[in-house]
């Protein structure tokens, strides 16, 4: 349908076209995905008893060491236990080390059904969601930057789970069992030098992850901006042709990967420090370990063994440590990338069906029930601006009313309200009686078929196309509807037929063709309700007219509301609503309104001197 002089208010918005909001805690966000897990609480459970043992045997790794380096340490009278000792711990050291991979990788196996059900759960939400939200919230969208937040929420799941479980919390589990380890085993200096280094190491670490988050949402969000200027420029690509733009949109675009970079840049300078601290803190811990162990072996209160021990288990612990500036980087970017894909979907819809709301009833039977009033109707895409004014008129069942006027009068607005992707401010609009607000939106709209003056198909075939208004129809409906609409001929003609690729928003198609692809499309739902808003605009004179009969054959009986360009496509109509700033100035036949001399015979003097164009 046609926007000309129908202008939306222009949001406060992100680089995603997604209003201005106040941040959600990553708590909040937390118990926003927990619902999702849950529905496999089970495996849920089951992932974390698997990751509890992995951790205990890989306590037990050093533990075992420890042993057959003390058995290992020459004694007087050991030669035969040399012989059986040491292969019972060999041994046992390697069921460790296998029952520690074999924890890990089933936790994994277990736990991939939950993570990819709550990605695909997530998902599948957001795009019902997207789907169900009003047209000016798609209007004003910037669909780069929203896919690019909905491609990062998916992947956020992944990276959140995955670290979250198969790094942090198998860490501390291994580190409560390691302090405890070394405080009952050995002096409680131990347990004081693992901890401050430990509370040393996470406190720098977070700090400084916190500071550095908003280098990272910078990064983000210039990221969402270049892409969005990407898709935009190559979404337009004729345009971009048509006026020699492809170096303008070239720097365009490097301007942002420029912004970009230098945001890059700043991220990796204040990451490297951010490293560099953690190994200082690292070091210095290991060495006071090692000190204290080593003054221990040296003083007897210790063996080899138990020095060790204690080096295995501060590798063991400080190995997953040594990322924990990246893993808590990531899991602060999951939850921030999550919590955008979140208010995507918490996004309340501007048109909603009622609680309740039952769906429209047209019996094929009783030609009232597909009446369409509008009962004084008035409408503002913008309270500055209205667009329709105390707006009244009817469509009997089976008949054709047609609405003519200038661009920017409200026309095409009309049927926008008929498919309820808006609600009216004021008056109602009824279908048989049933007011459109009290029942679904997808009853009204399945009632109803529409054959747009701006027809944008699907990168698909043209089968897909055309079977895309009633898609469980047969092949033969679809060639029916083709051949109705006069373009069989010219899809059977081409080398792949019906299986011809339109290309991206149909540009493989010339105008006309897209048109009449369109008509074959409504042609085939075919709805008790047609809405024909210029549907022939993009034909020749010759095509027009051919077209034109099919259009008269595919109104017959059905309530129809025309749109027009052309008053010579409305000359039949049943009643011609003249539209001018949003009032219905005129209304009647085509021969009362010519005989009145008003602004309809004005027009239709203008249209057939063709010296000035008509709209």
């Amino acid at each position: 349908m046609r926007r000309s002089g129908e202008i939306h208010p222009p949001p406060e918005s992100t680089a995603a076209g997604q209003p201005a909001r106040a941040d959600r805690s990553d708590w909040a966000t937390l118990r926003r995905l927990f619902p999702y897990l849950w529905q496999y609480k089970w495996r849920v459970l089951a992932a974390l008893t698997f990751m509890v043992g992995a951790k205990v045997a890989n306590v037990g790794v050093p533990l075992l060491l420890k042993n057959l380096v003390d058995t290992m340490t020459p004694k007087p009278d050991m030669a035969q236990a040399l012989l059986v000792v040491p292969t019972a711990l060999l041994v046992a050291y390697g069921l460790l080390r296998f029952s520690t991979s074999l924890f890990n990788e089933l936790r994994e196996l277990v736990f991939a059904k939950a993570t990819e059900g709550a990605a695909r759960s997530i998902s599948l939400e957001v795009f019902r969601h997207l789907h169900a939200l009003s047209l000016r919230f798609h209007l004003e969208r910037q669909t780069g930057g929203m896919t690019r937040d909905i491609e990062r929420g998916t992947r956020g799941v992944h990276s959140l789970i995955s670290m979250s479980l198969y790094s942090i919390v198998p860490t501390l589990i291994e580190l409560t069992l390691v302090l405890t380890i070394l405080g009952v085993k050995f002096d409680s200096l131990f347990v004081w030098i693992t901890g401050v280094a430990l509370v040393l190491y996470i406190g720098f670490t977070v700090t400084v992850t916190e500071w550095r988050t908003q280098f990272r949402k910078t990064m983000n969000e210039l990221d969402s901006v270049a892409q969005s200027r990407a898709v935009d420029s190559l979404l337009n690509y004729e345009t971009v042709k048509y006026f020699n733009n492809e170096e303008f949109e070239a720097k365009r675009y490097d301007a942002s990967l420029d912004r970009y970079r230098k945001a890059a840049i700043k991220s990796q300078r204040t990451l490297s420090m951010l490293n560099a601290g953690q190994q200082m803190l690292i070091a210095v811990s290991l060495v006071l370990m090692l000190w204290r162990a080593t003054a221990g072996v040296v003083e007897g209160r210790m063996t080899l063994g138990d020095l060790v021990m204690v080096n295995a288990f501060m590798i063991q612990l400080y190995i997953p440590l040594n990322f924990l500036g990246v893993i808590y980087r990531e899991i602060k970017q999951s939850l921030t990338d999550l919590d955008k894909m979140f208010v995507l979907m918490e996004k309340e819809r501007e048109v909603s069906d009622r609680p309740g709301a039952r769906a429209l009833v047209i019996a094929p039977d009783a030609q009232a029930d597909a009446t369409v009033r509008f009962e004084d109707v008035s409408f503002a895409y913008e309270p500055a601006r209205p667009i329709l004014q105390h707006v009244s008129f009817e469509i009997p069942a089976g008949k054709t009313v047609a609405v003519v006027g200038p661009s920017g009068s409200g026309k095409s607005t009309l049927a926008r309200l008929l498919y309820r992707f808006y609600d009216v401010q004021e008056g109602r609009i009824t279908i048989g009686g049933q007011d459109i607000r009290a029942v679904t939106q997808a009853s009204v709209r399945q009632a109803i078929g529409i054959v747009p003056q701006d027809t944008v198909l699907f990168n698909d075939t043209v089968q897909y196309n055309i079977a895309y208004g009633r898609p469980q129809a047969t092949r033969a409906e679809v060639e029916a509807a083709a051949r109705a609409a006069r373009i069989h001929d010219f899809i059977a003609a081409t080398p792949r037929g019906y299986d011809t690729p339109v290309g991206e928003r149909g540009l493989k198609l010339s105008g006309g063709e897209k048109q009449r692809v369109a008509i074959a499309r409504t042609l085939l739902k075919n709805p008790p309700i047609v809405i024909f808003d210029e549907a022939t605009s993009a034909l020749d004179s010759a095509n027009e007219r051919a077209i034109q009969s099919e259009l008269k054959n595919a109104a017959q009986n059905k309530t129809t509301l025309v749109i027009a360009h052309r008053l010579s496509t409305v000359v039949d109509a049943h009643e011609i609503l003249v539209l001018e700033s949003g009032v219905i100035v005129e209304r009647g036949t085509h021969a009362a309104l010519l005989e009145r001399q008003g602004r309809y015979a004005q027009m239709w003097a203008m249209q057939k001197s063709e010296a000035v164009p008509l709209l």
